[in-house]
């Protein structure tokens, strides 16, 4: 039987978020059932369509489900779908993007008959703050959240991809929060009942360099395409064939660059150490680098990269990933039927070995039900509970404990989820190698000064946690970490494949010490990858996704969106496969390994050119910052310096309220101007029009002007400029923490909440080894005696070493 196919889930209304929460739970077995009108769920009819008129983007988002059709007009319809509803365990609500004529729902009535029902209702803000209500797309929507303005050439416009993105970000968050649930229904807790923004949820990405500016100052601007702060270079480079993602971010990685490209002056160069001091000579250093590059192929480079352990990939256009062999056969491209025709998309990526997900499916036709051989015997509790039990109980996973032995940003953000939803989760460092998040720095004055307890990203990520240290090249600290396993529930690490098998760690003997461990590794391509050893960062995950090649212009290189994209991507990714994991273990009593290669976490976003790729071939299309489907669509210059303004017109009405706004209501009532291919014609020329109106105004007073007239609108913001962000002050999003070297310093909340307000951040992150004794006395017993002689030892400890100091203690360790 499939992990989740006890579970029954209702999908109402129409968004990609939904859709998209709903389809991971149909990846593992469960029985999806989404409610339509008779017309079908407007999503069938989203660019860019298949050959056949059928929608690339809904058939990856809606694989493996039923259809019902419920017409609201008639008699029965809010009967029909209450009594589908009250025989469900989850009900994920995509009303607040577009209702979709869905027949009414008393949902506090339910509830009341169900105690035991999970709600996630979605909406693109919140149903409080400055933006409530506002309408919206996917672009205007990541505009807002920070995640345009950074990209493209400096003067201008942001470059961004069309669509694709909020939706496969907050379709996982609604995941975790509905899978959380049921995890904590089994534990005998009632349903819960959760709100997602979909705007929150896409903060996951730009959180990093939000906190980065609260740290070191505002330092973030758009420095040009493929080039962003706070490291150089990252980016992409051209080859004598093909593309090549090329990151440096340690300086070791920086000098093995230019050894690979015989550029010693450049390696030896003092004022190259860092990659913020590379930043001030970009133009320097790509003049001497760029050529040389193109002296050989992409794949050349890649496997001389190997070698030399830095992280450079080759850049795959869409037609690449088709003929990708082992991403076949891991389920990262999988087989979907749209109606008659056959073609590929985007697969789970949540890879559980022992409990795997369906690999591919078909879409359902409207009204379809789709039969599986393995569904269970579903079954509902009718018991009747008072209102206020529905929301009794603690957090989804307390009691849970997870060892977290990641760093950077993926796994941490993995292991914060699961802390900030009521795990206990230790972390694990050691006063030798820290999370590489707290500074790449080991020169004496940063060490000696303990700035690698002041970096702003360490801190978000690691909240909620508690800290220890154990040196794992040492048998002591490995068999005190053995003991800690045995307790626990989960481990997350995102080390390279070889490291934890190596400290004597391996998966067969974590089954041994405890065969219910839920082990997640997020290595970048896979543990049993022909790339397995290719060294990787968020950068590199994204320039080897396929997505690149898919955003800018045509006759222009790939385009990166963000300086580390698959990070946050990855481990949002992580978490879900997770709490499918620990679900089948605590039936089960079977804890499992999940393979996750975090590359391909990043192939959804290129979902709908995968598939029409398959069916129809050819190159993809390259829309700039134009759109498949919504004419006008685009980035528009405001006053004031580098102020631009996302603005879309989705549909004919919106279309006519904006060019009466824009001051043109002769377009608004031009017959000839009602298709969005008509308009697509003179689209050059509406964007002039839309230029014109916004260039002398605010951007600020344009957003809100054009919301009032009900067009979609959303001002690119710095991710920076959110650290004030009104709306997400309303909303109470930013929570105030002390920690001892920083003070009181914001942290972001997590976008799904049970009631009005987010969850509390209950502390901040852990100084380096600040819960040893806590740990190896309370958990593990050990004497007060035995931890001071851990510390002689330099198992444990509470400062980190420096470059010099390190040197030492290898030698007195060997």
């Amino acid at each position: 039987m499939e992990v989740l196919s006890h579970l029954r889930v209702v999908e109402v209304g129409s968004s990609a978020a939904t859709s998209y929460c709903a389809r991971l739970f149909a990846d593992f077995g469960a029985d999806v059932q989404k409610i339509e009108p008779r017309a079908g769920d407007p999503l069938r009819r989203s660019a860019p369509l298949a050959p056949s008129g059928l929608s690339a983007w809904f058939a990856f988002l809606n694989f493996n489900k039923s259809s019902v059709i419920i017409d609201a007009t008639e008699p029965d319809a809010a009967t029909r779908l209450t009594a589908l509803i009250e025989d469900c365990d989850i009900l994920v609500d995509g009303r607040n993007v577009d209702s979709a004529n869905c027949p009414y729902i008393d949902i506090v009535a339910i509830r009341q008959r169900r105690p035991r029902l999970i709600y996630l209702e979605a909406s693109w803000f919140g149903h409080e703050g400055a933006y409530a209500g506002f309408a919206a797309t996917d672009s205007t929507v990541r505009a807002l959240a920070g995640l345009v303005k950074l990209v493209g050439p400096v003067a201008g416009p942001p470059l961004h991809a069309p669509d694709f993105q909020t939706g496969i970000l907050a379709g996982l968050w609604g995941f975790i929060a509905a899978a959380s649930s049921a995890f904590a229904r089994m534990q005998g807790g009632a349903g819960r009942s959760w709100s997602l923004s979909i705007l929150e949820s896409s903060l996951a990405v730009s959180e990093y360099q939000m906190f980065e500016a609260f740290g070191r100052g505002d330092m973030t601007r758009r420095i040009g395409i493929n080039r962003f702060w706070p490291t150089f270079p990252v980016g992409i480079y051209e080859t004598r064939k093909g593309w090549l993602g090329v990151t440096t971010v340690t300086l070791a990685q920086w000098r093995a660059f230019c050894d690979m490209l015989g550029l010693f002056e450049l390696r030896d160069d003092p004022a190259l150490v860092l990659g913020a001091d590379r930043l001030q000579h970009m133009e320097k250093i790509e003049r001497q680098f760029m050529p040389r590059l193109k002296t050989r192929t992409a794949q050349e480079w890649f496997a001389e990269g190997l070698k030399r352990k830095i992280p450079i990939v080759p850049v795959p256009e869409i037609s690449d990933l088709l003929q990708d062999a082992e991403k076949k056969a891991r389920g990262a491209i999988v087989p979907v039927l749209l109606g008659e025709e056959e073609g590929l998309t985007a697969g789970s990526m949540q890879r559980l070995t022992s409990t795997p997900p369906r690999r591919g499916g078909k879409i359902p036709a409207p009204g379809e039900q789709q039969v599986f051989a393995n569904t269970r015997t579903h079954l509902i509790g009718t018991e009747s509970v008072s209102s206020g039990d529905i929301e009794a109980g603690g957090l989804p996973l307390q009691g849970i404990r997870v060892i977290d032995f990641s760093m950077g940003w993926a796994g941490p953000l993995c292991a914060r989820t699961l802390a900030d939803l009521g795990a206990d989760v230790i972390k694990i460092e050691a006063i030798q190698y820290p999370d590489w998040w707290r500074g790449v720095d080991r020169r004496p004055a940063y060490v000696h000064g303990q700035m690698y307890e002041m970096t702003p990203e360490f801190c978000i990520m690691n909240r909620n946690k508690r800290g220890i240290t154990l040196d794992l090249t040492r048998p002591q600290g490995v068999a005190l970490a053995k003991r800690l396993l045995v307790g626990a529930d989960i481990i997350v690490d995102n080390y390279s494949v070889d490291v934890l098998p190596k400290l004597g760690l391996g998966c067969d003997v974590l089954r041994t010490l405890n065969p219910r461990l839920v082990i997640i590794s997020m290595s970048a391509f896979g543990t049993n990858s022909v790339h397995r050893n290719c060294r990787a960062y968020g950068s590199t995950l994204e320039q080897g996704s396929g997505l690149p090649s898919v955003v800018g212009s045509a006759d222009g290189p790939p385009v990166m969106s963000h300086i580390a994209f698959g990070d946050a991507v990855g481990g949002l990714n992580g978490c879900a496969a997770v709490l499918v994991a620990l679900s089948h273990a605590r039936n089960t009593g079977k804890g499992q390994f999940i393979d996750l290669a975090q590359i391909e976490c990043m192939m959804p976003f290129a979902a709908p050119w995968i598939t029409l790729h398959s069916i129809g071939g050819g190159p993809s299309i390259r829309y700039g910052n134009r759109h498949p489907q919504f004419v006008p669509h685009g980035c528009f210059r405001c006053s004031g310096e580098d102020n631009w303004i996302m603005v879309a017109a989705t549909d004919e009405d919106m279309w006519r309220r904006l060019a009466v706004l824009i001051g043109r209501p002769d377009w608004a009532a031009d017959a000839s101007l009602k298709s969005e291919e008509a308009r697509r014609s003179i689209e050059d020329v509406i964007e002039r029009g839309i230029q014109a109106w916004t260039r002398p105004r605010d951007a600020d007073r344009a957003m809100f002007e054009l919301q009032a007239a009900r067009v979609a609108a959303g001002v690119a913001r710095l991710p920076s400029e959110l650290l004030n962000d009104r709306h997400l002050k309303a909303r109470a999003f930013l929570q105030e923490v002390e920690r001892p070297f920083i003070g009181l310093h914001p942290q972001p909340s997590m976008p799904i909440r049970e009631g009005g307000r987010p969850y509390v951040i209950r502390a901040a992150a852990p100084t380096l080894g600040q819960h040893n004794g806590e740990i190896l006395s309370g958990l593990l017993g050990l004497s007060e005696a035995e931890i001071a002689q851990l510390a002689r030892e330099g198992i444990i400890g509470t400062k980190m070493l420096s470059e010099a100091e390190l040197v030492e203690s290898r030698k007195v360790s060997h």
